[in-house]
């Protein structure tokens, strides 16, 4: 579970306009977005990907072409 427990700052009517967070608590989501960002872009490429390819054909073209 995240603990994030933000200070939140306040205008002269007492309304909410922004919120400080510690360094770690910010590296921390900052962190968990990025791997979130990861998931998301991985079920789409899986999702719209039709042709998989053998990593050892891969390889062997890469190999083949001087690539590796």
């Amino acid at each position: 579970m995240l603990n994030i427990n933000p200070q939140y700052l306040v205008d002269e009517k007492g309304e909410k306009t922004g919120a400080l967070l510690s360094i770690k608590e910010y590296q921390t989501l900052m962190q968990r977005l990025e791997d979130l960002e990861d998931m998301l872009e991985m079920d789409i490429a899986v999702q719209t990907e039709t042709d998989f390819r053998d990593y050892q054909d891969i390889r062997d073209e890469l190999i083949k072409e001087g690539k590796l």
